[in-house]
């Protein structure tokens, strides 16, 4: 009303110096509300309980503040600049730029850590699918080659996990070095291990197989077995060989771990059953009971169980070509020799662990 008077009373040059008047008013509203806002959309030193960008007043205000785009996010972009709400993280050190990184990498609490060709893998990636465990996907391989890099190099390898998950990695070539279970222990004596065993002569087929699809002109697999056939002489410093005798294997881990840390899967009954051994493992390893029946079917053409489709996934889930190899053809003679070798020390591996794996 105060400015219609003074218009309506006053000359031509009165009104341009009401009209210049009340631009650089309106100007300097639009840069006072605007520095307002930027202040309270930091989070800056404004008091109160919520902090909002506060609307423009004016269309000069209105431009400028969408120029700045500080008052406010685009739908779906995360908003680090303001106060974090429930479930949030905090954003990752750096540039800012790309998605939070959620947990921490830890040293692993449980380790698969044998046997070579007995069905680790399976259990790694069937384990793999339980929402509180995460696992590295490749063999680190650490306790037995690459221990000289440090525990740090180690973590780095592990997968990020929150607090309520598990780490977990496998190697088994742990179970046959003497040096592993000092130097797990080392690391934390409160690990979980878990060791996956077959029939040792089974086994001992497979590991021949795997190799000789790699180098096919090794020498016959009685050829490696003996040192005389005649005489029944095994060689047990052959690799197939020597790994099958599990309780050798097993006096260097008891001397650091007790058997109530170590874990003993059936890789006979990971095929039959692999519901009721995965069940076994989540629970030793202290978790529910997820994976079951309904995870599993069993694919004929590799002989052996694989997942079915999960929510995050539109195909089956089977192990790789390098799974389910035909075996080559070994004289039943041979085998049968090979189960006398093992025999005596399969029946100290039953009486050891208290777990009677029916391969004689």
């Amino acid at each position: 009303m105060a400015c219609r008077a003074l218009s309506g009373r006053a000359g031509p040059p009165s009104r341009r110096l009401t009209r210049r008047f009340l631009f650089i008013f309106t100007l300097s509203l639009s840069g006072t509300c605007l520095c307002y806002s930027l202040l309270r959309c930091a989070g800056g030193a404004l008091p109160g309980p919520e902090r909002r960008c506060l609307p423009a007043r004016s269309a000069g205000a209105k431009k400028l503040l969408q120029k700045s785009r500080s008052c406010g996010r685009e739908p779906g972009e995360p908003a680090w600049g303001g106060p974090r709400g429930a479930g949030q993280e905090a954003p990752p050190a750096g540039n800012g730029s790309g998605p939070a990184k959620l947990g921490s990498k830890r040293l692993p609490q449980a380790l698969v850590v044998g046997v070579k060709k007995g069905g680790t893998r399976a259990v790694l990636e069937f384990i793999r699918v339980h929402p509180e465990v995460r696992a590295v996907g490749t063999e680190p391989h650490f306790f037995d080659r690459h221990y000289e890099r440090g525990l740090d190099w180690y973590r780095s390898l592990m997968p990020r996990t929150l607090s309520s998950q598990i780490t977990m990695e496998k190697t088994p070539s742990y179970f046959v070095t003497k040096e592993a279970p000092r130097r797990i222990f080392n690391m934390s004596r409160a690990t979980k291990l878990i060791v996956v065993v077959r029939n040792p002569v089974t086994r001992a087929i497979s590991d021949y197989t795997q190799t000789l699809s790699k180098k096919p002109d090794i020498p016959t697999f009685e050829g490696l077995s003996f040192q005389n056939r005649s005489l029944g002489l095994v060689d047990t410093s052959w690799n197939a060989i020597r790994i099958g005798m599990y309780v050798v294997h097993l006096q260097s881990w008891l001397q650091y771990f007790p058997l109530s840390q170590i874990h003993f899967v059936s890789g006979e009954k990971l095929i039959t059953d692999p519901a009721g051994e995965m069940g076994k493992v989540q629970d030793f390893l202290g978790i529910k009971r997820v994976i079951t029946d309904k995870h599993f079917y069993f694919n004929k053409t590799k002989g052996f169980p694989c997942l079915k489709k999960t929510e995050s996934s539109t195909l089956p889930r089977c192990l790789g070509k390098s799974k389910g190899r035909t075996h080559v053809q070994i004289d039943p003679e041979v085998i049968e020799q090979l189960r006398d070798f093992y025999r005596p020390y399969n029946i100290k591996f039953y009486e050891t662990v208290g777990q009677d794996f029916r391969w004689e």
